[in-house]
């Protein structure tokens, strides 16, 4: 069953300047795809082609001009207010500054229990208990309840903003950059800790990134977004490495040249 439908979707930011003709380039064109309950679309892009921007019009940040957005069967953008908020509700978002992402004066208890004070009617106590559930979900502990942002690394800091999007067990998460700041070794964790959380909760993601070697590891699908156009969609790793569209060919040789350890991936090449 489609969880989130995309249809035709066009976006374009008007300039004020002066002289300015009325035809604006289009930062996204006739954007269309889904996202099936429980899998996860890996949105692969280089700077500048579009990939927040669609993030935030399906987040229902960002009104586009032309198209659709159906959430649960529902446009986002004509719901009414009580269906607004149950939509809300079960969309969710992580982004790339995990510090940027969260008040620094709240501890990590109000910044996981505060989508909980929104939408749940706990007690203090109950409140308490599932906020340590998420925060021992993601790998983190009690101890660390009463801890502020600065107190704790990029990689913890992204696990509790994770812990606060999965607080309300919503239906969707859009995953911003999510991992790209991050080292490495941590960003491998957080990957794999999504992955596991997909599983466990049944979630769907959309997975935008710039990097094509997080892409596969946690996605079901892979979209190819160059300057505002969805280029091809990918059901498979064979699929997107034996692609001869000149875009996909860039990404790939941008994946070899940039991480030569990496260049096993020559072999999926190979292999069709």
């Amino acid at each position: 069953m489609s969880l989130l439908q995309v249809k035709q979707v066009n976006l374009s930011f008007h300039s004020k300047k002066l002289f300015q003709g009325k035809d604006q380039p289009k930062v996204l064109k006739d954007i269309s795809f889904e996202i099936q309950e429980g899998t996860c679309l890996g949105l692969i892009g280089t700077s500048g082609a579009g990939k927040s921007t669609l993030g935030k019009v399906i987040l229902g940040i960002q009104r586009p001009q032309q198209g659709q957005v159906l959430f649960q069967g529902h446009d986002i953008y004509k719901a009414d207010k009580q269906t607004r908020q149950k939509l809300r509700r079960d969309l969710q978002v992580v982004f790339q500054d995990s510090y940027s992402s969260v008040n620094p004066r709240m501890t990590a208890e109000s910044i996981i229990s505060e989508p909980l004070k929104n939408y749940e009617k706990l007690s203090v106590e109950e409140q308490r208990r599932t906020v340590i559930e998420l925060l021992e979900r993601v790998g983190l502990h009690e101890k660390d309840l009463k801890k502020y942002p600065h107190q704790f690394s990029g990689g913890q800091l992204q696990r509790i903003n994770i812990a606060r999007a999965i607080a309300l067990k919503p239906r969707l998460i859009v995953l911003d950059e999510s991992v790209s700041s991050l080292d490495m070794v941590t960003q491998s964790l957080i990957l794999q800790l999504l992955s596991d959380l997909k599983d466990d909760y049944g979630l769907s993601y959309l997975f935008i990134t710039h990097d094509i070697k997080a892409a596969f590891s946690i996605s079901d699908q892979i979209g190819v977004l160059e300057k505002g156009e969805l280029i091809e969609l990918y059901d498979s790793n064979d699929e997107f490495f034996s692609s001869k569209h000149p875009v996909v060919k860039r990404l790939r040789e941008s994946v070899l040249s940039e991480h030569p350890r990496f260049r096993t991936i020559r072999a999926w090449e190979n292999r069709v």
